[in-house]
This record gives C-alpha cells, structure tokens and sequence, in this order.
C-alpha cells in the first residue's frame, strides 16, 4: 500500500508572497527526488504567473517530479456537483429562467475554493504524490474555508436528517400542488456524500502526522497582526501549525532609501521571533529580481530551506489536550495572542462553544466529558483551561 502523502499549506495575507514560497517549496522538493504536486485554492490564481507557464484543472507536468494545477470552477462543480447542480438548474429553469442562464446560476459563491479543497482529499487517498504543497487563499478566506467541514459534520448529524425525512413526506405534494422539482434522494445522496467528504477531509488536515499548515509574512505591523489572529485562529479549530516564513527580508547595505525599512524589519523581527515560539521562524530574502520561473523559485527554495528537508515537521505541538488533575478533568485549549476579552464560552450538552473575536468554534467534548460537570474556566497566558468534574468512572481509575 501507497504511504499517505505529506501535506503542506501555504497561507498569508494577500500580497506577502505566499504563491512564491508555495511554488519555492515544491519545486526545492521535486529536485530532491519527492513526487510532488502544488496545488492552488485561491480563486485569483497566480500559481502558473509563478512558474511562467500554464496550468490546468487537473495537474499538468512542470518539472521531472513536480505537477502544477490550478482548479476551475465549471470543471470542479460537474465532477462533484453534478447532481445537486441538475436539481438546482431544473429549479431556475421552472422559474422562466433560459436553460443557459439558469446552469450558469448554479455556480454558487465558494464553490470553487471548496471544491478544491475536496481535490485535496481526493490527491490524498489516491496517494500518487509523496507530497502535496497547497497555495492556499489569503488568510481570512482560508479560515473560512477550513471552519466548512466541521460545520458540514454538524449539519451532517443535526439537520440533514431532518430535511430528508421531510422531503420524502412532503416533497410529492409540492410537485403537485406547484410544479416545482424537489430534491430526489439521489440529490440527498449527492449532499451526504459530500458532507462526509468534508469530514474525511478535516480528518486530514488536522492530523499532525501528515499535515501541517504554514504562514507566510512580511515584516509589517498589519501583516504581522494579521498573522497572529491567524495563528490565534487555527489553534482554535485544530490545524497544526510548523512553520512561520518571513519573506522579502532586506539584506544588509540595501541602500539609504530602503534604510528605514531595514529598520523597521529588524526592530519586527525580534517580535515575530517572540511571538510564534515554539514554532521556528525562516526567513527568505528580497532578491534582486521578481520570482519568477523555476530557476528563481529553486534559488527562494534553497534560501528558505538550505540544507534542511522541506517536508519535514518544524515542530508538532498539541491544540488541545484533556488531563485529570485533583479529582478534575481539565481541558486546556491553546489560543496564542487571544485577551481575555475576546473569549466566550459556553456549552450545550456534549458540544463545547469557545468564540475568540468573530471567530466560533464547536468542539465535540471527548467522551469523558460527556456527561461531566462543567465547573470553572481560566485564561492564563495563551492557554484556556475549563475544568469538569471527573465522571464516577474516572475518578475510580
């Protein structure tokens, strides 16, 4: 049996140059002899500006051991929508809309970007790559995109059955009484399968023995905000992070007209240093040119990475972990550059709500946690601790 690939993905804010370090990584790890794909699920793509060459919705060969793709969004809804989007056109269709307008309809906002996220899952259980480096899109829209799987699971489990159910009872009627098509189980089907596509995938990425996620910064006050709301925010869903890149740091004798941005670099990146401990920092340079072409993307590979493995895992580090401490069991959640101000909790049953800012997430207690009290919460540091009852069954152990 295939080993299961190692997955890397490349965020940042928009502009930072995380096309180039993606593009820089894989290309650094096909020459070292990894059978490597680069993917991109930004749908502003740059990643074929990157290699100066065209790629396309299925991987293209750039490079002996190195494929490129860059999804698009008819191709990736006909291979995983095809039937809801046969529902959904016959709706529009009903409701006077041309034939070609109402296909054209379907294609809902985030399609694209979700789809190729399913790519993803789907590269990682065919298992043709030893590794697959994403260019993912700008940070905010990265973590929105990430949060959809859980969000599927919940759907998944507490309104899905509802909705089919309903369908079944109710959905002749309405064809009857309207004209308007319902939703065959097939398309229920479709929907389920997807949902649990997005939980194979989630499954995936937040299993810190294949997958890790990688941040990508310059060394600016916004930027660097940015990056640890981002750091903040992936703790809080799960996805393990190993690696923060600075890229385009001035070299020394830039010259009087950039000095003051070499000054403002070198007072930034003690603070960045600081800040994502334990997680290393490496740092790639301006060059003197624009990364363009393998050539230039194997220079920025070599500068980043050196001699180390580009595959490797930086660090591993644990989001979350429950412990039985003096009759108590204590979930510790950590959330790196969230105050206490931002935080809010709160729990329903066997779900535990934890928001930081705008950002919410549902954690599923494990099964110990189930059925035990909840009795108190602290913030100290970067870490949340909530404190449960042990379970009559713990507390024997």
């Amino acid at each position: 049996m295939a080993q299961a690939p190692r997955i890397i993905v490349y965020t940042g804010k928009g502009g930072v140059g995380k096309t180039s370090v993606a593009a820089a990584t894989a290309a650094l790890a096909a020459k070292r002899g990894k059978r490597t794909l680069v993917l991109s699920t930004d749908i502003a793509h740059s990643l074929a500006d990157s290699f100066d060459r065209a790629l396309g919705a299925e991987p293209v060969e750039i490079a002996p051991n190195l494929w490129g793709q860059e999804s698009d969004v008819y191709y990736n809804v006909q291979k995983y929508w095809g039937t809801i989007q046969s529902y959904v056109t016959s709706v529009f269709a009903w409701r006077g809309l041309d034939a070609v307008v109402a296909q054209e309809m379907t294609v809902l906002p985030g399609m694209d970007e979700l789809a190729s996220l399913l790519w993803i899952g789907e590269h990682y259980e065919q298992a043709r790559y030893d590794l697959i480096v994403v260019d993912a899109a700008p940070t905010g829209e990265t973590l929105r995109l990430l949060s959809l799987p859980e969000a599927g699971e919940w759907w998944l489990e507490h309104i899905f059955p509802i909705q089919r159910a309903a369908m079944r009872v109710a959905g002749p009627i309405v064809r009857r009484v309207t004209g308007m098509p319902t939703p065959s189980d097939a398309v229920f089907t479709a929907g389920e399968e997807l949902f649990h596509r997005l939980e194979r995938l989630h499954d995936i990425l937040t299993d810190p023995e294949h997958s890790s996620i990688r941040l990508v910064l310059n060394l600016e006050k916004m930027v660097v905000k940015e990056a640890q709301r981002t750091f903040t925010y992936f703790h809080l869903f799960g996805y393990p992070t190993d690696l923060v890149v600075v890229n385009r740091v001035l070299p020394a004798g830039a010259g009087a007209f950039l000095e003051q941005w070499k000054e403002l670099q070198e007072r930034y990146l003690p603070l960045v240093e600081e800040s994502f401990a334990p997680v290393p920092i490496r740092t790639v340079p301006l060059f003197e040119r624009e990364v363009v072409g393998l050539a230039m993307l194997e220079r920025v590979g070599d500068a980043l990475f050196a001699d180390a493995d580009p595959t490797a895992f930086f660090y591993k580090g644990r989001p979350y972990r429950v412990e039985r401490h003096d009759g108590e069991l204590i979930l510790s959640l950590q959330l790196p550059f969230a105050t206490k101000e931002q935080l809010s909790i709160d729990r329903n049953a066997d779900e535990l709500v934890v928001q930081v800012g705008s950002w919410r997430r549902n954690l599923i207690l494990p099964r110990a946690l189930v059925t035990a009290e909840t009795r108190a919460a602290q913030f100290e540091g970067d870490t949340l601790r909530i404190h449960f009852a042990a379970p009559a069954s713990a507390e024997g152990r």
